[in-house]
């Protein structure tokens, strides 16, 4: 009997959740390490622990022989007789050896590897668990302030919450209850890492879930967010049930249930805009609280030049870009915003600089009858249209693209030049007259 051993075993059972069958494989390894420090490497040991009766009982294996070479594995005829009464040369005897003969150092050796391995253990445990819990809000205590990162006790480990992951204009005290996301998990030789984060789209993803049921549901889906912490955030959301609006579902009441969010992240603002799988009307929607008068779409370049009112222009853009650039993040498009004044001027200027197809240098007329053909009449079509449209056409190698193109560009910036200089002058002509 080891009571003392045995209840280490039942303890660590209970409060660190790891298997009964674990901690006996364990602890019989620990038996084994320090029966090997005490009758040598070679021995031959077999252990059974009892959990239940706390019983603990050491066998040593050895083999009969007439000559003893190696006593850690051999046992001579007449010690054998003593310990079974049927001994023969050649038979294997097994020696019961009471726990307590290892000795008090063999025996603190066994719960030391016993202790090491229920550490290991219990780290592997916490990291499945974490790990498994990528992108969950978990709710902590602020346990360490350390040069603005913070140390979040959670309970079973600590978590990290580095200042790069905070709402800036937050503060937080030793003491203070705090909720964010999990964004990493580490493995480290103190033992797993968990980093958490405020700043994660996906914390403002399960703020939502927790706040609208038809979220948490699936009858409504968060498709994008776009985040600048603390400041100001878009979602863009869609509902599989007609009958249900996604936006109003997750305004709520009064607003109660964004109000709920905005609260958690510090006032931070949050737009909340219908999802369209069509790139000019979320693109539109992304744009608000600007009004837009028309989206221009640039496939090849991933680019919309989306049109709004000339009043309208700073809001579509937003103090410092704010509004431009979450629009962007929101619908994955490089998005440029001009008023409708300036887009006219544009226009204006590209008509002015307009290069026929066959004053290309290059371009004879029969090559120009292709490109006629295809649509192509100026260098601007010229240059707009795709590599492989332009290898369609008869005459038109890999090198003549190459040069059709270059040409095409260096003309277009001459004539672009020349046609805002051109303008320039006449403003300035027409401010005199005034």
């Amino acid at each position: 009997m080891n009571y003392e051993i045995v209840d280490v075993l039942n303890q660590l059972t209970n409060e660190k959740n790891i298997s009964r069958d674990f901690l006996v494989e364990t602890l019989e390894t620990g038996i084994i390490s320090a029966a090997k420090k005490r009758f040598g490497e070679t021995v031959d040991i077999e252990v059974h622990v009892d959990l239940d009766s706390g019983e603990i009982r050491v066998f040593r294996k050895r083999r009969i022989v007439e000559e003893v070479e190696d006593p850690c594995l051999e046992i001579s005829l007449s010690e054998a007789s003593e310990i079974e009464s049927d001994a023969a040369v050649g038979k294997t005897v097994q020696e019961m050896i009471p726990f307590e003969d290892f000795g008090r150092n063999a025996i603190q050796a066994a719960k030391q590897i016993l202790m090491q391995r229920v550490r290991e253990a219990e780290r592997e445990n916490i990291y499945d668990e974490y790990e498994g819990r990528m992108g969950d809000i978990v709710t902590g205590t602020v346990q360490q302030v350390d040069r603005g990162d913070l140390i979040i006790n959670l309970g079973r480990t600590e978590a990290k919450l580095s200042v790069k992951e905070q709402i800036k204009k937050e503060r937080y005290r030793q003491g203070e209850t705090i909720r964010a996301c999990i964004i990493q998990v580490l493995k480290t030789t103190k033992g797993p890492q968990v980093i958490l984060s405020r700043t994660h789209p996906d914390f403002l993803r399960r703020l939502f879930e927790m706040e609208v049921p038809e979220i948490y549901e699936g009858i409504v889906h968060i498709k994008e967010v776009a985040r600048e912490p603390g400041l100001r955030s878009k979602i863009a959301v869609f509902s599989n049930d007609e009958r249900i609006d996604p936006v109003g579902a997750c305004v709520g009441l009064k607003g109660s249930r964004v109000q709920a969010i905005v609260r958690e992240l510090g006032n931070e603002r949050i737009d909340i805009i219908p999802w369209s799988s069509n790139p000019v009307t979320f693109a539109s929607r992304a744009i608000s609280p600007a009004k837009v008068l028309n989206v221009n779409v640039d496939k090849e370049n991933h680019r919309l030049l989306i049109i709004v009112e000339d009043d309208q222009l700073s809001l579509a853009i937003g103090r410092s870009g704010q509004n431009a650039r979450l629009a962007a993040k929101l619908t994955g498009w490089k998005l440029d915003i001009k008023s409708e004044s300036e887009y006219k001027r544009i226009l204006e200027i590209e008509r002015k600089a307009k290069v026929p197809i066959e004053e290309i240098p290059g371009v004879g007329n029969k090559l120009a009858d292709a490109f006629y053909t295809i649509g192509v009449e100026s260098a601007h079509d010229l240059v707009e249209i795709g590599k492989d449209e332009l290898l369609a056409v008869p005459g038109v190698g890999e090198k003549t693209a190459r040069s059709l193109l270059k040409t095409a560009r260096k003309l277009l910036k001459e004539q672009q030049k020349l046609a805002e200089k051109t303008e320039t002058e006449e403003q300035e002509e027409e401010g005199k007259g005034e």
